[in-house]
């Protein structure tokens, strides 16, 4: 069995909930949330992070428009929609819930 792609595989399950999170307070364009994801030492790319935007955004959970750049292209800023808002806080709980009972089998069988 190979350890990287098991660990690639529980990153990708907690990506979206991630990125609905750092969208939570304020809106933010891809580089802005790349780089938020990777200071928190969630190591992700671009063409990750892309195709996942668009399916969130598809799906009515983000929103996003078009700021003029003075130092290159147009930037793309997304936010969430009410329905981001109100996924992302199904989502916390569910990752406390995921999280304790995860925490309590890791520390029975330490």
């Amino acid at each position: 069995m190979n350890i990287e792609n098991t660990k690639a595989q529980m990153r990708k399950g907690v990506l979206e909930f991630c990125i609905l999170s750092v969208l939570k307070d304020k809106e933010a364009y891809t580089s802005e949330i790349l780089d938020t994801l990777k200071e928190a030492r969630l190591l992700v790319v671009e063409g990750t992070v892309y195709p996942l935007l668009t399916r969130l955004k598809n799906d009515g959970l983000l929103n996003y428009r078009w700021e003029e750049s003075t130092s290159g292209p147009p930037r793309k800023y997304y936010e969430l929609t009410e329905l981001g808002k109100t996924f992302l806080n199904e989502l916390n709980g569910t990752w406390t819930e995921l999280s304790d009972a995860v925490n309590i089998i890791t520390k029975q069988n330490q």
